[in-house]
């Protein structure tokens, strides 16, 4: 449903809505996203125009199946990775080969964010903690289980369908830092030409 900031979502579930309450955060397709309503079947989303064009959501339709998962809270187990349920490019499923019960996806992705990438590190396709089994230019690829095809939406994807990627936190943490003290200097003059033009700072 159209509204003017956006969308609203109204998707049916089970097993989420244990204890879900308004106000709580729920990832859909691995976007963090607020419940605003609540019904015995149901919960209700807003998405802004900024969610729908950077991730996959934009292209839902009534029907669309999606993967849903609650946040985490202190007290659990925690497996996989740490996700933020914030997206950051829509990769392209290139190919998918079956193997048994088990798949074979290849990924391709911005350039850009390859370099978050790691042979065996995490990333998340949809929401969905994966461990990259190889890359290759802007390539990735991960090997899926059959517990996995079945319970998430990969199991219904197939080549040159989208998928909402989040790589690793802790390696843009890294890369940050690395790159703060050669945008260190740069800043500080900035923002010292910016104080003086507003009369800030001068004697």
């Amino acid at each position: 449903m159209a509204t003017k900031t956006g969308k609203q979502f109204i998707i049916e579930a089970n097993i989420v809505l244990d204890d879900l309450k308004v106000g709580d955060s729920i990832a859909v397709n691995g976007v963090c996203l607020t419940v605003i309503k609540r019904t015995a079947t149901t919960f209700s989303l807003d998405l802004i125009h900024e969610t729908l064009d950077k991730s996959n959501l934009g292209e839902m339709v009534v029907g669309t199946r999606v993967n849903l998962e609650r946040a985490l809270t202190l007290s659990a187990r925690l497996g996989g990775h740490l996700l933020q349920g914030h997206v950051e490019t829509v990769g392209v499923i290139l190919e998918k080969e079956t193997s048994g019960d088990g798949a074979t996806v290849v990924v391709g992705l911005d350039p850009s964010w390859m370099r978050f990438c790691i042979h065996k590190g995490s990333i998340a396709l949809d929401g969905i903690s994966l461990t990259i089994a190889s890359l290759k230019d802007n390539f990735i690829t991960v090997a899926l289980i059959p517990h996995t095809l079945e319970m998430t939406t990969l199991g219904l994807k197939d080549k040159g369908d989208t998928l909402n990627i989040e790589t690793d936190i802790i390696g843009k943490y890294i890369d940050r830092l690395l790159s703060f003290e050669e945008e260190e200097d740069e800043q500080s003059e900035s923002y010292m030409l910016s104080m003086m033009r507003w009369g800030i700072g001068e004697s």
